[in-house]
């Protein structure tokens, strides 16, 4: 403290000693930010956004093998670092230090002595798996360190190894590797494959064998068992006509039979026990019409834990495997539930779990007992939880007569009339909106009085197998008509103003934000696209190679004449001759899954009619800007974006 006083008085004392610049009236975006026909962002912005980007959050990593100790990610500097829990309310204490975030982290299961973690460079999903050794602090690479993304890492039951997948041998597809990370030497390759969507699920309790899952989509998925003696791999999921997804496995302590989540015979996925041999799966779940969407055991397979998505808020289940029998776990707050995992003695479950009114934290149920501890409380910077909104759920039928959902976000009593509307697209698009903290976006809702809205188009998952299909391939522009007919909705709505309307998204969702910049040009003030498709043709040809084909069953195949003839017709950069009102592009240039050209074609293009065109890019940034002094400058000037042609009553004529 006197450290900080003693500062504080020099800096006053140089100030009358000596004449100081006036401050700039201006801000100047971080060095690694390139704003390319962007006005300049008034340094008041600043102040007036400052306290809605100061917010924290947590995510649950690992429990120490031994102690009652957990490992989480947040952040106190520029990027979210892992830190040490000891107790409830314990302090965070930080262990990694990176300019670039660092990814999960897994203790060693036995004693702990260290843990592993992943990391990238500028954003580009190049993860190199890295190992922390507890007793010393030292860092130690462990992959390869070329262009190849690992991991996925599993823990040997033994504790010894862990199995993972990387795309070194080609850049295309995810072989799986077995290493002890003591000794890196050790790694080789068990099984070599064809695709870029095989993970590791679970170890055999004998360690010979690997559970390993081979995506196709997100409908589809098949599991294999790997011999690691021999290499030779089995299939577990049964064939059949149906596309099956098999969303999470794990082996049953017998070796034989195996837990899965899946939504073979049915709308929904549910939790089942697989008979590999028969080919059967018995149900264990009591029949619902939401997901199944988590599923953990403990280390002695006497208690799973999996959770339940009721319309975008999740419920915890804990079942008794000997008995069968299912309870669910009372006192959570309400929201949406992150990572788990059981600790190693299996008396506890930690998780994450974020609500409207908070971020993300990390909460722990005695197992025995249901008691729900909260172990910590990341901060809200200006925002005081109370005052926030709580999201309505809104309903609205599409142009076919299907019943569209979404949540929307009011802003304070004190804002009068019909208020502007921001729609916010998610990404996916295999995605779901979900009433979660909204951070920086409360800024929007408190300070302007700007209403957010967050659809679930068709195509979200969350609301059974049927309806995530239903854009897929030439059903694309469906989804762009469930975003027509919400705008008709929003003019229904004596408290929203149909006439000011700004579309956003981020990935998918920033195609979303282009497809409504080019279709509904005559019923929207402008549209904001971050890291988003502007060519399907050129972004399958682009995306990396180890998830092209994954894409292509989503969207279709651009090779096929038709597909492409297709993509020609409704692609934004085909139709930027549309786009008519104002547009804010923001790009990584190191993005894997939506290179860079897509922002820069639809920029060049759009800007060739004389409607103001922002484009924001990010030298150390890839699928979204994750660098918390990169990502407050663009909600500054996203901010001023709103502000300039959202706000006023009249729209903003556009320069000739």
């Amino acid at each position: 403290m006197h450290r900080v006083l003693f500062a504080v008085g020099l800096g006053i004392a140089a100030a009358a000693a000596a004449d100081t610049p006036a401050p700039a009236t201006t801000l100047a975006p971080p060095a690694a930010l390139v704003a390319d026909g962007m006005p300049a962002i008034p340094s008041s912005l600043r102040d007036e956004v400052g306290r809605y980007t100061e917010a924290r959050s947590a995510g649950f990593a690992d429990w120490h093998p031994v102690e009652h100790q957990l490992l989480i990610s947040t952040r106190f500097g520029n990027t979210n670092q892992i830190h040490r829990v000891k107790m409830p309310g314990g302090d965070r204490t930080q262990l990694t230090f990176f300019p670039e975030p660092v990814a999960g982290a897994l203790y060693e299961p036995v004693t702990g002595r260290f843990f592993l973690f992943r990391k990238d460079h500028g954003g580009d999903e190049f993860f190199q798996i890295y190992r922390y050794d507890v007793t010393d602090g030292a860092v130690t690479m462990i992959t390869d360190g070329g262009r190849s993304q690992n991991g996925g890492m599993v823990w040997s039951t033994k504790g010894d190894r862990i199995a993972y997948g990387s795309t070194r041998r080609n850049g295309a597809d995810r072989d799986i590797y077995v290493m002890a990370p003591g000794d890196p030497k050790s790694d080789r390759r068990v099984l070599e494959v064809a695709g870029g969507g095989w993970q590791v699920a679970d170890w055999s309790p004998d360690d010979s064998r690997l559970l390993v899952s081979e995506g196709i989509s997100v409908n589809e998925s098949t599991l294999w068992s790997v011999d690691l003696a021999t290499g030779a791999k089995t299939r577990v999921s049964p064939e059949g006509t149906e596309k099956v997804a098999w969303s999470a496995a794990l082996f049953h302590p017998d070796g034989r039979q195996v837990y899965v989540v899946t939504d073979r015979g049915e709308e929904f996925a549910y939790l089942g026990l697989l008979d590999p041999a028969s080919g059967k799966v018995k149900r264990l779940s009591a029949a619902r019409a939401w997901d199944v969407d988590g599923l953990e055991l403990t280390h002695d397979g006497r208690t799973l834990a999996y959770t339940i998505n009721e319309g975008g808020i999740s419920k915890l289940v804990l079942l008794d495997t000997a008995s069968g029998r299912e309870r669910p776990v009372s006192g959570i707050p309400v929201g949406v539930m992150g990572n788990m995992g059981f600790h190693r003695d299996g008396t506890r479950l930690a998780f994450s779990l974020a609500g409207a009114r908070t971020p993300s934290d990390i909460y722990v149920v005695d197992v025995a007992g249901d008691r729900v501890e909260r172990w910590t409380e990341s901060e809200t910077g200006g925002m005081v939880p109370d005052r926030l909104p709580d999201p309505e759920l809104i309903r609205w039928k599409s142009f076919d007569g299907r019943e569209i959902t979404g949540f929307l976000y009011k802003p304070p009593a004190r804002f009068a009339g019909k208020r502007p509307v921001i729609v916010n697209v998610h990404g996916g698009p295999e995605g779901q909106s979900v009433p979660v903290f909204l951070g920086r976006w409360n800024y929007f809702l408190a300070e302007l009085g700007v209403a957010v809205v967050f659809p679930n188009v068709r195509g979200s998952t969350g609301y059974g197998k049927s309806f995530v299909k239903l854009d897929n391939g030439v059903l694309r522009e469906d989804t762009v008509k469930d975003v027509g007919a919400l705008l008709d909705w929003i003019g229904t709505r004596p408290d929203l103003d149909a006439g000011r309307v700004v579309g956003y998204g981020g990935s998918y969702g920033g195609y979303m934000s282009l497809a409504i910049a080019t279709t509904f040009a005559d019923r929207i003030r402008g549209s904001i696209d971050v890291v988003g498709i502007s060519n399907f043709i050129s972004f399958l040809e682009n995306t990396e190679s180890y998830r092209r084909d994954l894409r292509r069953v989503e969207y279709g195949d651009e090779r096929d004449p038709e597909i492409r003839a297709f993509f020609q017709r409704i692609g934004p950069l085909f139709n930027a001759g549309k786009i008519t009102k104002p547009l804010f592009v923001i790009q990584g240039a190191n993005d894997p899954r939506v290179p860079r050209g897509e922002a820069e074609q639809v920029v060049a293009t759009a800007r060739k009619n004389g409607t103001p065109v922002w484009y924001l890019l990010g030298k150390d940034e890839g699928h979204g800007f994750q660098k918390k002094d990169n990502a407050d400058f663009q909600f500054f000037a996203m901010a001023e974006f709103v502000k300039k042609y959202l706000l006023p009553e009249a729209p903003v004529a556009a320069a000739k």
